[in-house]
Formats: C-alpha cells, sequence, structure tokens
C-alpha cells in the first residue's frame, strides 16, 4: 500500500458501511447545525480572503492555466472575494440578520404564507449551486414577522455549503425560535448542479423538501397551504 493509500483510508470515514466518497454523492447531512471547527472565526474575513487567493491561485496553478493572462491574474482574490463576502457569507453569525417582531394588532390568525423566495446556495459536496424557491408559512402566537425578513432568513442560511435537507430544518427552527411557535411550515424545491452537471447528469430532476411544524401538521393544514402554492 503506498503513501497516498494509506492517507486515503486513513481519513476515510464510514457510515452504515459507506465510505466519504460514497456519502459525497448522495443526499446525507451530519446534523441540524453546519459542520464548524472550533476555531473557525480565528482569522479575520480579510485574512480568510488574503489565504483563500493564495491557495485558489495554486489549485488555477496547478490545472494548467497561465495566472499572468489578464482575464486570469485577477480570479484568485474575485474567488476569495466572492467566497467570503457572498456566496458563504451565512458561515459567519455575525451576517444573521437582526429581526424585529411586532404585535399582531390586526388579530390575524390563520396562516401567512411567503412564497417563490428565489435563493442559491452551494452543495457541499461538490462545491456547485443549488438553485431554487423557498416558501415559507407560520400562525401568528401573537407576534408577526416583517415579511421582508423572511427573505432574509433564508437567504441566511442559503449562504453556505448546504445539503437541502438541513437548509429546510434550519429555516424552521429559526423561525419556530423568533416566532416562539411550532405553526411553522418550509418547502424547499430546488434543482442541484451536482446532479445535473456532473455524475448522472439528469437535468431535468429536481428535489423538494419539506417542514412542516405545529397546525401545519395535519392533512388539512397541508391541503390548504399546498392549493395557496399552486400557480
Amino acid at each position: 500500500m503506498n503513501k497516498e493509500e494509506v492517507l486515503t483510508k486513513q481519513t476515510s470515514q464510514t457510515l452504515q458501511g459507506f465510505d466519504d466518497n460514497d456519502i459525497g454523492d448522495d443526499h446525507l447531512f451530519t446534523g441540524l447545525e453546519t459542520p464548524m471547527k472550533a476555531d473557525a472565526f480565528k482569522l479575520s474575513d480579510q485574512e480568510k480572503k488574503e489565504r483563500i487567493a493564495i491557495l485558489f491561485e495554486e489549485i488555477m496553478d496547478v490545472m494548467g492555466l497561465d495566472l499572468t493572462d489578464d482575464s486570469l491574474k485577477g480570479t484568485p482574490k474575485r474567488v476569495a472575494k466572492m467566497y467570503i463576502d457572498e456566496i458563504f457569507s451565512g458561515l459567519n453569525p455575525q451576517n444573521k440578520p437582526k429581526i424585529a417582531l411586532f404585535d399582531n394588532k390586526y388579530q390575524y390568525n390563520q396562516m401567512l404564507v411567503e412564497k417563490n423566495i428565489t435563493f442559491y446556495s452551494n452543495c457541499e459536496h461538490h462545491f456547485v449551486p443549488i438553485i431554487g424557491k423557498a416558501h415559507v408559512a407560520y400562525i401568528s402566537s401573537g407576534k408577526v414577522i416583517g415579511l421582508s425578513k423572511l427573505n432574509r432568513i433564508v437567504q441566511y442560511f442559503a449562504k453556505r455549503p448546504q445539503v437541502q435537507e438541513r437548509l429546510t430544518n434550519q429555516i424552521a427552527e429559526e423561525l419556530k425560535a423568533i416566532l416562539k411557535t411550532d405553526d411553522v411550515a418550509v418547502i424547499i424545491d430546488a434543482k442541484h448542479l451536482c446532479v445535473s452537471s456532473r455524475g448522472i447528469k439528469d437535468e431535468s430532476s429536481a428535489t423538494v423538501t419539506t417542514f412542516y411544524g405545529g397546525q401545519f401538521n395535519t392533512p388539512e393544514k397541508i391541503a390548504e397551504l399546498q392549493n395557496y402554492l399552486k400557480d
């Protein structure tokens, strides 16, 4: 067994008989929380961008790209900025949206549905996009939230390496905590480029995940919600 094979054997983990390479091609996740190192925020965002730029330049060099070309020489810094400030900004809890609650003065006690919230995330197995729409609903327990904040919560959890099941549950649990109610529903319908652009290369399939809590976890409320989501 050569050095590379030994390293692979040492670093490979198993789950129910599958190694990490198998798991990386399937839709599994380890828990509700995004896997983070204990010292994930030891470096500042600027330090992270500087380090990522160096590492991504090395990746481009290994692939044989000419980093002196006018089109490519700025790419490592652009990618680093994009990772930290944009598509993975949801990893930093400092970017979590600040949410204000208001009294339900209208006494509206039916479900409120915010549908077709467009989001862009990235598959944590291959770092390629997940593109989809989220539908969020809740029944007020006495407080209401600004409509735009529902969108911001979805975007915050989407802007990190993700799997769709975890994303669905993270949004739902955050809404439950903020609104202090179990009466929350989240539906996500998304396309995964790790499925359509590589691997099986199925361009037509989509993935739907759901969370129904409290009053939403009944056939009647599920049917009512689904009716509102029809185009």
